[in-house]
């Protein structure tokens, strides 16, 4: 069974910094466009990032851009979501998930996706 396992989420002051990283197993990681999604509690789950498959292509929400990077290890099959200054509305579970059928132009879309991963808490407190 494909599982996406998510790490590194936790507890930081505003301005703080975190590194969120996905892996796969049985999925081929390296095979597959990876976003990152989160979801706040009472709101709807919102795509935060996705990369492409060669790395070479990311996409981010507005309300990220700047703070927020997105690259991949092809060697370690692991893709990171590099926070930086880091606000109290980043507060949420952070989500990485994946589709057999992916369309960059819905990336942003949840429903095209297939595999999801159990989530990590990202608390930004002051």
């Amino acid at each position: 069974q494909v599982q996406l396992v998510e790490s590194g989420g936790g507890l930081v002051q505003p301005g703080g910094s975190l590194r969120l990283s996905c892996r796969a197993s049985v999925l081929a990681l390296n095979h597959y466009s990876i976003t990152w999604f989160r979801q706040a509690p009472g709101k709807e789950r919102e795509a935060v990032s996705g990369i492409n498959i060669s790395g070479e292509t990311t996409k981010y929400v507005d309300s990220v851009k700047g703070r927020f990077t997105v690259s991949r290890d092809k060697a370690k099959e692991t893709v990171y979501l590099q926070m930086n200054n880091l606000q109290p509305e980043d507060t949420a579970v952070y989500y990485c998930a994946t589709a057999d059928r992916f369309f960059w132009n819905t990336w942003s879309r949840k429903e095209q996706y297939n595999y999801w991963g159990q989530g990590t808490q990202v608390t930004v407190f002051s």
